[in-house]
This record gives C-alpha cells, sequence and structure tokens, in this order.
C-alpha cells in the first residue's frame, strides 16, 4: 500500500503507516529545518513548495496524508482561516486528489477548525472534498487515550474516493494505558536539563498535589496571571497539548514540578510524548525541535486510524486508482 506525505514536517504520518506493507511514494515540506530532520530520519529530502508541483508527476498512491497548516484555523492563530493564503492549502491537497485519485485522503487540523467561522469553514471543506470526489467521516480524537502521556485533541478527516462504495468508518477508541509523565522524564542531574529549570519567585501553588495518577492534565500551580504558558502541571498526569507558536514561561512545552523544582520538557521528553520512535534524531537547536513537534501529529492516534483504513482497503477489491 503506497502513501503520499503532504506537509510532512518531521515525518509524524510516515512513522505512524511505514511497514513491510506501506511505502511512502513521495513526501512535501517547504520548511528546510524540517526537510533536514526528515531526510536525517528517513533516508529522504521532501520535495519543496506543493503549489508549484503539477498534479500529474505525482506518484501513484492509495492513501494522501497530509497534516495541512493549522495556522489559519488556531485558536492561537489569526483565524482568518480561508481568507488566509496558507488557508489554501487544502485546495492543493484536492487539486492532487482530483488527478491522482487516492483511495483515501487522511487528514489532519487543530480542534478549532471544526468551529471556525460559526462552522462554516468546516461545512465548505466537507463540500470541497465531496466535490472532489470523497465521503468524509470525521471525528475528534484525543492522543491521551492512546499511549502517550499528552491530551492532544485534533481533528481527523478520513475520506473515501466515492467509487469504492465505503459507506461507514469508525474510528478508534480510547483504550488509555496507564501511562503518566513521570514515566517518560529525563533524570533530574542530566546535564541537557539545564536551560529548562525555571526559577521564579512568583510560583502559587496548590497547598495539596496530587498522589493519584491522572490520564489528563494536572493544574498545580500559576505564576504571573495564570495565562496560558503560565500554568504548572503534575507529572503524575499528562502534559498539556504541545505547541509551535505559544508563548509565556512555559512556552511550547508548559511547565511541570520535578523533584521539587519547575520545568519545562526537553525535545526528547517532548519526542516521547508524541509517541515518535526511539532513537528518532530530533533537531539540534532547541527552540527549532519545540517548534516541529508542536506541528506535528500524535504517532499512536495515526497508527490507530491507519489501521483501521489499512484494514478496510485490504477487503476493498477496487483500491486501484
Amino acid at each position: 500500500m503506497k502513501f503520499v506525505d503532504l506537509f510532512c514536517g518531521i515525518g509524524g504520518f510516515r512513522q505512524a503507516l511505514m511497514g513491510d506493507s506501506s511505502s511512502c511514494v513521495m513526501s512535501s515540506d517547504c520548511d528546510r529545518h524540517a526537510q533536514h530532520v526528515y531526510h536525517q530520519n528517513y533516508g529522504e529530502t521532501p520535495i519543496g513548495d506543493i503549489t508549484k508541483l503539477p498534479s500529474a508527476d505525482v506518484p501513484k498512491h492509495d492513501i494522501l496524508c497530509g497534516g495541512f497548516p493549522c495556522q489559519p484555523f488556531s485558536i492561537s492563530g489569526n483565524q482568518h482561516g480561508f481568507k488566509d493564503v496558507r488557508g489554501t492549502l487544502l485546495h492543493e491537497i484536492l487539486r492532487i486528489a482530483r488527478v491522482a485519485k487516492p483511495a483515501v485522503l487522511f487528514l489532519e487540523n487543530v480542534k478549532n477548525y471544526l468551529t471556525h467561522d460559526g462552522g462554516r469553514t468546516m461545512r465548505r471543506t466537507i463540500e470541497l472534498i465531496q466535490e472532489s470526489g470523497y465521503s468524509v467521516f470525521h471525528d475528534m480524537v484525543d492522543s491521551s487515550g492512546f499511549g502517550v502521556p499528552q491530551k492532544r485533541v485534533r481533528l481527523f478527516f478520513v475520506c473515501f474516493r466515492k467509487g469504492l462504495d465505503i459507506n461507514e468508518f469508525s474510528f478508534p477508541k480510547p483504550f488509555n494505558v496507564d501511562v503518566a509523565l513521570e514515566d517518560i522524564l529525563l533524570p533530574a542531574d542530566d546535564p541537557r536539563l539545564s536551560s529548562l529549570w525555571i526559577e521564579r519567585n512568583d510560583f502559587r501553588m496548590k497547598a495539596k498535589l496530587p498522589l493519584k495518577r491522572e490520564s489528563k492534565p494536572l493544574r498545580i500551580g500559576t505564576i504571573g496571571k495564570g495565562g496560558q504558558g503560565e500554568r504548572v502541571y503534575s507529572t503524575k498526569g499528562h502534559a498539556v497539548t504541545l505547541s509551535a507558536f505559544g508563548g509565556g514561561v512555559g512556552a511550547k512545552t508548559g511547565m511541570y514540578l520535578v523533584d521539587g523544582k519547575i520545568r519545562r520538557l526537553h525535545p526528547e521528553e517532548c519526542r516521547k510524548v508524541m509517541g515518535f520512535t526511539e532513537g528518532f534524531k530530533v533537531h539540534p537547536r532547541q527552540n527549532i525541535a519545540f517548534q516541529q513537534f508542536g506541528n506535528s501529529v500524535a504517532v499512536p492516534v495515526v497508527q490507530a486510524i491507519g489501521d483501521r483504513i489499512k484494514s478496510i482497503l485490504n477487503h476493498s477489491s477496487r483500491i486501484a486508482a
């Protein structure tokens, strides 16, 4: 089974889908830092600007993957949606799909996409995909229920080519493995953590800290006005959603009480809460690594949805485009 990896970033979709029965036949991303990390891990440099690639040059494939850029629709972005030039990259996906006719479009975006512009953005998206010849299924999925200690709710689309007559699709249900942030932390004396410890005298902490592990972020304190990026969480729970562009003292990873002190997460810990494999080569510049993981997908979630897609296609006798 062949797939293409559009807006691939550091390859979250590829991590999830590749295997003995699946192969990536093309990847694309404009960002040079993402291209570098992708090449380091997969031995392939993604092609650049997808808007300049003729549809006919895209190799034949069964699944088109695309975590298309979310900034136009994110709560932390400007929320211009289709008025923002980046929002039109959905049209690039559909331009390729109309020519290549893959069996499935497997897409991802932020949860705010569902309600953006009073739901008009979502309705128009479904219309566009349907007009391109696909039946649309979508759902919100939280990575907290798929074996990684991070709350990360994302909107996923699974769209089957109408000629396949696939009229139903159910997204995987969470299986709630007992995992907490404390399970994946680096040792407190690891020298790589030196720049992540936060020394402040204005933290306000709860008198009683959690003793029980829970599959959600457990807020235990604040700093400043207590806004996003100014909250402290317990390692007995899950990490907050990693963010590419979040601000505040705990920018991009959140702040956590570890061994009596407060710090942000290290990129290696971000790798683990995103479900990337051991040995995955992270960008050497910390801020770039944070941004890349914040822009990526939780690998176990994509893998669970992908397994369902593959199962359906493997039972279809007409997946060829």
